[in-house]
């Protein structure tokens, strides 16, 4: 017989894999809801079109702000990137998202906390995100982060949410963007260095470098990217 106490812990480790298990059941049933949902033409009753932009390859993506209805979405574009994408996007190994996770990524008010996405215009399929969100009510800056998934990598849907992002930052009175980048992320470590205007960098660690963008000047540069 088992002690009370091991009894105790044995049974929270238990619930505990029960509960992760219908986490992962879950996810796994919001990315098929998002794959049906394309099939059938139905992934998103009521969405606004949205802006259809063409990318310099010749593909074009709609591009429109997150909404909470996009949690489908989002966890279908996450089972999408690799291993590699997710850690240098939350700077850790990150098998899935939670729950939690995927309301308060698609729960946003568009001011203190904005999200910019671009979906495939032939499948409606997820393709990125850019957001900022507020270090605090009212502050003047906020923290950056951009998601693009694998096989759309260096088309140009970064630059192109960047400046959504950036243009609406502005409207919200958001003067600079904070950006923890992974040190391994050459891509987007390139192009912040070739942005040059309000781009600085002030901080160098092991795993991340940290910029500081100040919103006015790296404006005016992604509109030259572009």
């Amino acid at each position: 017989m088992f002690s009370p106490d091991i009894a105790a812990s044995l049974t929270k480790q238990r619930q505990h894999e029960l509960h992760m298990k219908a986490e992962a059941h879950r996810l796994a049933r919001l990315a098929r809801q998002a794959r049906l949902g394309r099939r059938s033409g139905t992934a998103s009753p009521g969405r606004p079109a949205g802006e259809q932009v063409a990318l310099p390859d010749g593909s074009a993506v709609i591009v429109r702000p997150v909404q909470a209805t996009d949690q489908a979405l989002l966890a279908d574009g996450f089972d999408r990137l690799s291993v590699r994408s997710r850690r240098q996007r939350f700077l850790t190994a990150k098998p899935h998202l939670s729950s939690a996770e995927l309301q308060f990524l698609t729960d946003v008010d568009h001011h203190d906390h904005e999200a910019i996405g671009a979906l495939d215009a032939t499948d409606g399929r997820g393709v990125g995100i850019a957001r900022y969100i507020r270090s605090a009510p009212k502050s003047l800056d906020a923290e950056l982060a951009v998601t693009i998934v694998d096989e759309w990598q260096r088309r140009g849907v970064g630059t192109l949410l960047l400046a959504r992002l950036t243009a609406r930052a502005r409207q919200a009175g958001v003067f600079a963007f904070q950006a923890l980048v992974s040190a391994d992320n050459e891509a987007m470590i390139s192009f912040l260095r070739k942005s040059k205007a309000g781009v600085e960098l002030v901080h160098i660690d092991v795993d991340t470098v940290e910029y500081e963008i100040s919103l006015a000047p790296f404006a005016r540069s992604l509109a030259a990217f572009g």
